[in-house]
């Protein structure tokens, strides 16, 4: 019995360890056809001879690691540059999956307790769970939405053009759905089995033809050109700024040649997220006369920095995006609302720092959280703009980001290096392209150690400096296209999703007792 329970064990980690070669930058999406399917298969034969539901948590928990393990284990990168925090290497390429993966038995344990002996049935429940797990999954613990099962289908531009109408977590769900759908031809008992079947290839039929339409119908639209540019800009700045000592004129000079101001075009320079390592947001009019020299009177530089604020006499310190004008008065200043856990801030800061653990990208305390996310109005004689600023890790939420929904474009700054030459900058781009399509909005996105780009509101990469190299796009002219369907209702879709394959475990239920 020890014996079996291993190799099942072995071989439900192994599903979901190539499931994770799915994502991004891989996106070999014709491997969940396989993984998911034979998961449950493997679930719904166990569930028929084993009515012990706690064990049940255990394939979902493996299944989980397996998958988490394998796509994220680029995370303990980070942890790298800190002396400190290398002996926390092995704890974190474990720890991470192995806490996710709960999310995962959670799943497989509902599973066992909601089972039907009808097949079809016992697919929606499994549907269901494993989409309202992966929405939990967005939201508890300022919420982690990385690596949905969606992204898959990352670069399948028309497939994903749904987004925009139901959104990321209602096409994930179907995702889960269309990709177990073989289980059921395979345990199929009767003919409406194979009409289900039928049904999703239909549906993704249906996705791939809405999507070559949208596609074709916007690139009909007329481009309308900006009487101004905005200049994203892409470095390679070494991380050593967060540690050492650095010369931070000679960075800012770098960033100034990279940029190639010409003083005769009206443009928005757009610089990376934390670029300037040691001068606070207040501080910056040192640099005046350098910026005055060096940029237009009609220009505007936006960048990543930090800034403090005084308070009940507390320094708090916050990850900011700042738009200065080239004398580097303040124009427009944002605080960065959502934080990464142990990389910004300490969770439960007053016991885990009795064992002496700290955030990764600063050497103080933690960041302090923005008030909220709002779009930034930006003004002179020659530009006025509407930007909705995300910086780094906010890109990777869906509906909450959209409250304000008065805006022209997404501006979205980061910070790439803490992960290296790994997956994961190239997994932090993806979530772009799906924010894109979701709100029908050009993000423009400046990384350094990343990949900074133009994104057009169909989720096409117009323009970009690819990963590893250095330079600037430039953003000069756009198609307007009509608030999205998801914009406007956001994931009030996804529960009515839910409702509808409830009511379709009901009736298939109904059917199987006639």
């Amino acid at each position: 019995m020890l014996k079996k329970n291993l190799l099942n064990a072995l071989y439900i980690f192994f599903l979901g360890a190539i499931s994770s070669y799915s994502l991004p930058p891989y996106n070999y999406f014709i491997i969940n056809f396989f993984t998911f399917s034979l998961f449950f298969i493997f679930l719904f034969k166990k569930r028929k001879t084993n009515s012990n539901n706690k064990s049940f948590f255990k394939h979902g928990w493996f299944f989980g690691f397996g998958y988490f393990l394998c796509s994220l284990y680029w995370i303990a990168i980070s942890l790298t540059f800190d002396e400190s925090f290398k002996s926390l290497i092995p704890i974190a390429i474990i720890l991470l999956p192995a806490f996710l993966a709960i999310f995962y038995g959670l799943i497989t344990y509902f599973f066992s307790i909601f089972y039907s002996k009808n097949i079809i049935s016992t697919f929606f429940i499994f549907s269901i769970l494993y989409g309202s797990v992966e929405f939990i999954r967005g939201l508890i613990l300022t919420g982690f939405p990385w690596n949905l099962i969606a992204f898959s289908f990352s670069e399948s531009i028309y497939f994903i053009q749904i987004l925009s109408v139901i959104g990321t977590y209602s096409f994930n769900l179907i995702c889960i759905s269309l990709f177990t759908v073989p289980a059921i031809f395979i345990l199929r008992k009767a003919r409406k089995e194979i009409i289900v079947c039928f049904f999703f290839i239909i549906i993704s039929i249906g996705f791939l033809i809405f999507g070559n339409l949208k596609y074709n119908q916007f690139n009909t639209l007329a481009d309308i050109k900006n009487n101004f540019i905005i200049r994203t800009v892409s470095s390679k700045i070494s991380l050593d700024r967060f540690y050492s000592k650095q010369d931070e004129l000679k960075i800012i000079r770098e960033l100034i040649v990279l940029s190639s101001p010409e003083k005769k075009k009206p443009t928005v320079f757009l610089w990376p997220e934390g670029i300037i390592p040691d001068s606070y947001l207040s501080d910056m009019s040192i640099y005046e006369e350098l910026f005055s020299n060096n940029f237009g009177d009609d220009d505007l530089i936006i960048m990543g920095l930090n800034s403090v604020e005084s308070k009940n006499s507390e320094n708090l310190f916050f990850n900011s995006m700042a738009v200065f004008n080239n004398k580097l008065d303040l124009v427009e200043s944002y605080n960065k609302v959502n934080l990464v856990p142990f990389g910004e801030f300490t969770p439960f800061k007053k016991i885990l720092g009795l064992i002496g653990l700290k955030t990764v990208t600063n050497d103080y305390q933690s960041f302090s959280k923005g008030n909220n996310l709002k779009a930034l109005s930006i003004k002179n004689d020659k530009i006025e703009l509407k930007l909705l600023p995300l910086i780094c890790y906010e890109i990777i939420y869906s509906n909450r980001l959209f409250k304000d929904k008065n805006f022209d474009y997404i501006i979205n700054i980061s910070e790439d290096g803490w992960f290296g030459n790994s997956i994961g900058p190239k997994q932090h781009f993806s979530h772009s392209i799906f924010r894109s399509i979701e709100s029908g909005k050009y993000i423009i996105r400046s990384a350094n150690n990343g990949i900074s780009a133009i994104i057009n509101p169909i989720g096409v990469v117009e323009k970009k400096v690819e990963f590893g190299s250095t330079g600037y796009v430039d953003f000069k002219e756009s198609k307007v296209i009509k608030s999205t369907l998801y914009m406007n209702y956001g994931d009030k879709i996804f529960f009515i999703l839910i409702l509808l394959y409830i009511f379709l475990i009901f009736s298939f239920k109904k059917i199987a007792d006639e």
